[in-house]
C-alpha cells in the first residue's frame, strides 16, 4: 500500500512539473487571414454570423458576363471557415441585375435576404432550405443592408435616398427620406445598425448630394460620412447628423461595432482600408496605413471591401471586387481588432408573421 502511494505521489509530481501545452500565440492588432473563398458566382457583398456562430453570405451583382446569369447563391460556412452548404435563390429575374445579401436573421434563427432583381426580402430556414418571399418593395429600390429596429426591419436602399421599414406582416412603409441619402453617381446608402441603448441608427453612405446641408459638413461629392438618426420611442425619425465624414472615393459601406463603441468600417472604394472611428466620430486607425494597394499582409488584398462583422475578436470584411470581378480576391477575409463585437440588435419579436 505505501508503495502505491508513493507511486500516485510521485505521478503526481511529474504531472505537474510537466511543461503546459503552448497556448496560441495572441495574433497582433489587424493581422489578417483568409477566413474563406467565395465559390462562383461570387462577388460578396455582406457576411452574417449566425447565433449559432455559423458564418453566411450570399453572391452579390456580378458584373463579369461568364456568371452574370448565373442564380445567385447563399453559402454556409463553420465559424472555422470550412464551407458546410449552399443554396440556389429561387425566383430572380436573370436576364437583370441580380444579386441577394444575408442581411440578418430572425429570433427563431431563420435568415433574413434581400433580394434585389426583384426587389423584396425572403427568409431562408437553414433547417429546412425553404425560401419565403415576406415582403416586396417598390420597383426600383435596391436593397442593401438590414437592422431590426423599433417596429419591424429596416432596410437601406443604394439607389434611392430612402429608409423603408417592413413591419412582421410584410407591409412596407417609406419611412424615412432625405437629401443626403440619395448619393452620386449611383452610390448610396450601404451599412445600418440600430443602437437600442442610444434609440438611434447608425448610416453609411458612400457618397453625399451636396453640401448645402450642414447635417453631412462635406467638401467634395465624393466624400461619404456615418449618420446618425436618432428613433423615438413611437418609432419616428429625429434629426440626421454626421458622426464622421470619409475622404474623397472611400466609399464607406458595411460596419461592426465594438464592445469599446468604436465601429470597424469597411471602405469600398479606391482607398482599399478598414477605419476605425470612436463613438463620437474620431478617426483612431486605418489598416493598411497606405492607401490604394488594398496589401494587408493576407494572400488576398482588400478589393471592393464591403462589410465588417464581428467574429469573436476579428471582423469578416467580405472582399467583393465589384470592378476587376478577380474570382480569386472574392473572398471572406479575417481581420483581427483586438475585441470582441456587440451583437446586431435582435429582439425576441424579429420575425415575420
Amino acid at each position: 500500500m505505501r508503495r502505491l502511494l508513493a507511486l500516485l505521489l510521485a505521478l503526481a509530481l511529474a504531472g505537474s512539473l510537466a511543461p503546459a501545452a503552448s497556448a496560441a500565440p495572441a495574433r497582433e492588432k489587424w493581422d489578417t487571414e483568409v477566413f474563406s473563398l467565395v465559390p462562383s458566382p461570387g462577388y460578396p457583398a455582406y457576411v452574417h454570423v449566425h447565433t449559432d456562430r455559423r458564418v453566411y453570405a450570399g453572391t452579390y451583382l456580378a458584373r463579369d458576363p461568364r456568371r452574370s446569369s448565373i442564380a445567385s447563391k447563399v453559402f454556409e460556412w463553420s465559424a472555422d471557415g470550412a464551407l458546410l452548404r449552399s443554396w440556389r435563390v429561387p425566383g430572380q429575374d436573370l436576364e437583370a441585375d441580380h444579386g441577394v445579401q444575408v442581411a440578418h436573421q430572425t429570433s427563431d434563427g431563420t435568415l433574413v435576404l434581400l433580394e434585389i432583381s426583384r426587389p423584396r426580402v425572403l427568409t431562408l430556414d437553414p433547417r429546412t432550405g425553404r425560401f419565403r418571399t415576406v415582403a416586396r418593395l417598390p420597383e426600383g429600390a435596391v436593397p442593401n443592408f438590414a437592422t431590426w429596429g423599433p417596429g419591424g426591419l429596416y432596410v437601406s436602399d443604394y439607389g434611392d435616398g430612402v429608409i423603408w421599414r417592413v413591419r412582421p406582416s410584410g407591409r412596407v412603409q417609406e419611412w424615412f427620406r432625405a437629401p443626403e441619402l440619395d448619393g452620386v453617381a449611383g452610390f448610396g446608402t450601404t451599412g445600418i445598425r440600430y443602437l437600442p441603448g442610444r434609440r438611434e441608427l447608425l448610416i453609411a453612405q458612400q457618397t453625399l448630394v451636396s453640401r448645402q446641408t450642414g447635417a453631412t459638413g462635406a467638401t467634395l461629392p465624393t466624400n461619404g460620412a456615418l449618420l446618425r438618426l436618432p428613433v423615438d420611442r413611437r418609432g419616428r425619425a429625429g434629426e440626421l447628423s454626421t458622426v464622421w465624414t470619409s475622404q474623397p472615393t472611400d466609399l464607406p459601406d458595411g460596419f461592426g461595432i465594438g464592445r469599446s463603441g468604436h465601429i470597424y468600417l469597411a471602405l469600398a472604394g479606391l482607398t482599399a482600408q478598414v477605419v476605425e472611428i470612436t463613438p463620437d466620430g474620431e478617426e483612431v486607425a486605418r489598416f493598411p496605413s497606405l492607401p490604394v494597394s488594398g496589401d494587408n499582409g493576407s494572400a488576398v488584398p482588400f478589393d471592393t471591401a464591403s462589410s465588417a462583422t464581428f467574429l469573436g475578436t476579428s471582423v469578416l470584411v467580405a472582399n467583393q471586387s465589384a470592378i476587376a470581378g478577380d474570382a480569386s480576391h472574392q473572398a471572406i477575409l479575417d481581420v483581427e481588432v483586438g475585441e470582441r463585437g456587440r451583437a446586431p440588435y435582435l429582439p425576441r419579436r424579429a420575425r415575420f408573421r
